[in-house]
């Protein structure tokens, strides 16, 4: 077996999509020869918990915990709801932002570079370069966001004789919410030398997409994988579909993921179709911001709203598979088209019709046309959604809405597994 150290700030109980890749990477290591050694926070602040998490991890692997301080608890002293909030990535627009929320923004954004949890750096690097020496490991991989993370990595290779890898789950100085920091000339340029600095130090570098991949190859020239997100076989209890047309988002539904458009083709659908009208629900899974409340109310939806808040990951996943068509939606930006969330590998596997709306060029557009599972659109495409939308509820009426997926076996979380490990095993021949 290969020993592994893995640094990750998420964790169970952890709930959200930051603590699925490592956890289903530690889930099937041991199958492809790899022994995992998991280091955590011992006292961390995680905006979302989910206990069933735990399920996943393997009886038997190794993880070590040291104290973190985590400056949100003292943001709260200017406003609880305001900080948990913030630390949810639930930004609203510049407009609407309390003066309160302005100055946690402004804060967080130039006091804590690269982010809020940078005092962990110091106490890990000093905690764990005596643990790698007493237990003989050769081999760090480091995951972030926070890609405060990635500093320990840094810290632990130039102190030690050791082989890193730096896994990015989202993209560092071009993520998406990095433009609502309020960030100076000063902290723009800190973050891109220390991006730079980790970049050029790593041994290897896998990320989740193509485009991050393309970015960072102007960066640096260390090796740099695509290893995508995907999808584990969940068990779950024999699921009966929706008896209404049920269009469902899982996940956080932010700020800048507010498709006004769709929000307009729906509504007008309900006025122009009174079948629709009686069978139509919107259901939203997750945190979802003020601004996108806002707009579903301005756009006449409320009355079929289900909005269900923060959900269990198995109940999710039961969701998806009883809902007749699946939302998927990505910020209308540039920086967002490198993002392909771990819940579409979910949608996937899930059997029913995907429906994303995202950036011109966005990745997720070519993995959802590669595997047949849906239809995207991008934000202004009215007609073209409207088209497909009653073409999926004509399909419910005649109980036929299907989708037949194609490829989709290569996502599956062993799969990406057993690629993972065959790169940590070449990585140290």
């Amino acid at each position: 077996m290969l020993k592994v150290l893995l640094i990750t700030y998420y964790w169970p109980p952890a709930g959200g999509p930051g603590v699925q890749r490592w956890l289903k990477f530690v889930k099937y290591f041991s199958e492809f020869g790899i022994e995992p050694i998991v280091y955590i926070p011992k006292n961390p602040t995680y905006p979302l918990t989910d206990e069933s998490l735990f399920k996943d991890i393997p009886k038997g692997v190794r993880i070590i915990e040291h104290p973190i301080f985590e400056p949100y608890r003292f943001a709260e002293v200017f406003s609880k709801n305001e900080s948990k909030t913030i630390s949810k990535g639930i930004i609203a627009k510049d407009n609407k932002q309390s003066l309160i929320q302005k100055l946690l923004l402004y804060i967080r954004g130039n006091f804590f570079i690269p982010d809020a949890r940078k005092f962990w750096v110091g106490p890990s690097v000093k905690f764990l370069s005596k643990y790698i020496e007493d237990n003989n490991i050769n081999t760090i991989i480091t995951t972030g966001p926070p890609h405060s993370v990635h500093l320990i990595g840094k810290e632990l290779k130039d102190k030690l004789d050791l082989s890193w890898i730096a896994d990015f789950r989202d993209p560092w100085t071009t993520i998406g919410y990095h433009n609502k920091l309020k960030l100076t000339k000063r902290s723009i340029d800190k973050h891109k030398a220390l991006e730079k600095h980790v970049l050029n130090t790593v041994d290897h570098i896998t990320v989740t997409s193509y485009t991050t991949k393309e970015e960072f190859t102007e960066i640096t020239n260390k090796p740099i994988s695509v290893i995508t997100n995907g999808y584990d076989t969940e068990k779950v209890s024999d699921i009966q579909l929706d008896t209404k047309f049920t269009v469902s988002h899982i996940g956080s539904l932010l700020s800048g993921r507010n498709p006004e458009k769709l929000w307009k083709v729906l509504y007008d659908l309900t006025e122009e179709n009174t079948d629709f009208a009686k069978d139509f629900r919107l259901r939203l899974v997750g945190a979802v911001s003020e601004d996108v409340l806002s707009s579903i109310k301005e756009a006449g939806l409320s009355i079929f709203l289900e909005n269900k808040g923060y959900v269990s990951h198995k109940e999710a996943i039961e969701i998806q598979r009883s809902s007749q068509v699946l939302l998927l939606v990505e910020i209308n930006s540039e920086e967002t088209k490198c993002i392909i969330p771990g819940k579409l590998f979910e949608y996937m596997i899930s059997g029913r019709p995907i429906l994303a709306v995202g950036p011109k060029g966005a990745d997720i557009s070519k993995l959802i046309k590669e595997t047949n599972s849906g239809h995207f659109f991008e934000f202004q495409e009215y007609s073209e959604m409207k088209k497909v939308i009653l073409e999926c509820f004509r399909k419910f009426q005649e109980g036929n809405l299907i989708t037949e997926t194609k490829g989709i076996e290569k996502y599956s979380r062993r799969a990406l597994t057993k690629e993972m490990s065959s790169l940590l095993k070449r990585f140290n021949k």
